[in-house]
Parts: C-alpha cells; sequence; structure tokens
C-alpha cells in the first residue's frame, strides 16, 4: 500500500518526529522516503523583508534579495542532508527535493508522485500559532489529494489502532488504510461507529466483513451520539495512539461556523492521525 513517502522538512521538532515516523514506515513496508524543503517565496518577497530592510535603514536591492535567497537555500541544503543521513543510518532508501514556491502548493504538488504525506503537526512558527493546529498542516490536510499522516511532537511506535467509520467513501478508505497497517505492523484494530439508531445501522457489520480477510486483531463499538464528541472520548479512555479517520466536507458556511468532524479530531487528539482522502 504505501511505496512512497513525502516528508516536508523545514527543521522544526515536529518535523524531525515527522521523519522519525516515517522512517518507521518505511521500514516496515519496505517504501522509500522523499524529504522536501521549500523555499518561502511569500516570506522572501512579502513585507516581512520590507520592514526587515527599513529597520535597519537602507532600501532592499536584487543583491540584497539574493543573498537572502541564497542563505534560505544553504539552509535547506543543510536539512535535506540531515534527512538522507538519517534515512541513509535506518537503511531507508531516500532522495531530497528543494522547491522554491508557496509552501502548501508545493507540498500538495509533490504529493501527487507519493502515497501519503508525513507532516508535523506544528511547523518552525509554533509558538506564535494560537490555535491548535499549524496552518501549513491544516492547508494541506484540506488541499492535499493524497493520504496525510499528522504527527505530534514527539514520535514513539503505535500500540492500537482507532478507526472512525461512518461508511462514506473516504471513511471506507480510512478502513483500507487501517487494515493494511493493522496487517503489516501489526497492531490490534478498533473500529467506531456512532449513529442516531443504532439498531438498523450496518456500518460495523459491513466493516466486520470488510476485515475478515485481513485476519487482524479486530474490535467493533457502536456509540451513539454526536460522533466528534464520542470518538474522541473513546479515543481518549481507550488509550489509543493511531486514529484513521476519512476527510470530510462540509458547505463553507458549515466549517466556518462549527468545522468538520475531521477537522475537530485532528486538533483536539494527539498521537497519530491518518487523514483518508
Amino acid at each position: 500500500m504505501i511505496k512512497q513517502i513525502l516528508v516536508p522538512t523545514d527543521g522544526s521538532k515536529h518535523s524531525s518526529a515527522a521523519l522519525d515516523c516515517a522512517i518507521w514506515l518505511a521500514g516496515k513496508f519496505g517504501a522509500a522516503i522523499v524529504g522536501l524543503h521549500v523555499v518561502d517565496i511569500v516570506a522572501l518577497e512579502g513585507p516581512f523583508l520590507h520592514d526587515l530592510s527599513a529597520s535597519i535603514g537602507f532600501e532592499p536591492s536584487m543583491n540584497f534579495f539574493s543573498k537572502v535567497r541564497q542563505a534560505l537555500e544553504e539552509k535547506g541544503n543543510g536539512l535535506l542532508a540531515e534527512v538522507s543521513e538519517r534515512c541513509a543510518k535506518a537503511g531507508v532508501e531516500c532522495e531530497t527535493v528543494m522547491a522554491s514556491g508557496i509552501i502548501t502548493k508545493e507540498i500538495c504538488d509533490k504529493a501527487k508522485n507519493a502515497d501519503i504525506v508525513i507532516i508535523g503537526r506544528y511547523g518552525v512558527n509554533e509558538d506564535f500559532d494560537t490555535v491548535m493546529l499549524g496552518s501549513t498542516t491544516e492547508a494541506v490536510v484540506r488541499k492535499s489529494s493524497k493520504h496525510v499522516l499528522v504527527v505530534a511532537k514527539e514520535f514513539s511506535p503505535p500500540t492500537s489502532i482507532l478507526i472512525s467509520y461512518d461508511g462514506s467513501t473516504n471513511s471506507s478508505k480510512a478502513l483500507h488504510a487501517a487494515a493494511e497497517c493493522a496487517s503489516t505492523l501489526p497492531l490490534p484494530l478498533t473500529v467506531i461507529s456512532v449513529s442516531g439508531d443504532p439498531d438498523t445501522d450496518s456500518r460495523l457489520s459491513d466493516a466486520e466483513d470488510y476485515l475478515k480477510p485481513y485476519k487482524v486483531d479486530a474490535s467493533f463499538v457502536q456509540k451513539t451520539g454526536q460522533p466528534h464528541v464520542e470518538v474522541e472520548q473513546y479515543y481518549e479512555e481507550s488509550g489509543s495512539d493511531f486514529l484513521f479517520i476519512g476527510s470530510t466536507h462540509h458547505t463553507r458556511i458549515v466549517e466556518m461556523v462549527l468545522g468538520s468532524t475531521t477537522e475537530h479530531l485532528l486538533r483536539s487528539t494527539y498521537g497519530l492521525v491518518y487523514i483518508a482522502r
């Protein structure tokens, strides 16, 4: 299932943890890693440098900007060299890519040739974020055409999988990904379904039928109530540390006011969160 993993790196502790996770997962699946660093043209050409030049008393010039770009590229090369070294030490195949552009767009473009993006929950601006998820990570989760695995600040191999299953297309993709991981890693798997009327809900029996060929250690939990509340509560109470969810889509107004179940769980739970698309 997983043969190529894209790992963006910015030098933060979260991106380092994402690389740890990618190396672990690549070893289990026999996959290769693509390390990506993006030189952010928004920062390079935006108001920040103009404000900086004004504060130190000179007008920005082409030479000034070229030197800043050179410094950013040198830093990026150093970060990518570290990715290569860590992969080589672990015996994992790796290549590195330097790109320049809008960070989110470059990550999503490069993801088209990968099976999954593994990214840290925050980036280098973690201390300035006022929300529970970094802005780049949130944008990648929203826009990526491929699965995204979000990693917290420190990585440790997970011990169990929880899949939130609602029968939707993306939820079915999450179930498939969870089954592949549960059988390959191997890990026990719990399927949770939240319904207004459990007596007429066939989703758990459908999931059980789907999982039979995988021969995984699976259990099934039925809950009634609000999906994001019930899944979050069960995740915490059960001690799960690897959550699989399908990306959900709502109208723009609903997303602005309430947020989707996927986004709520991504913001409120820690450990590994796998978003299937």
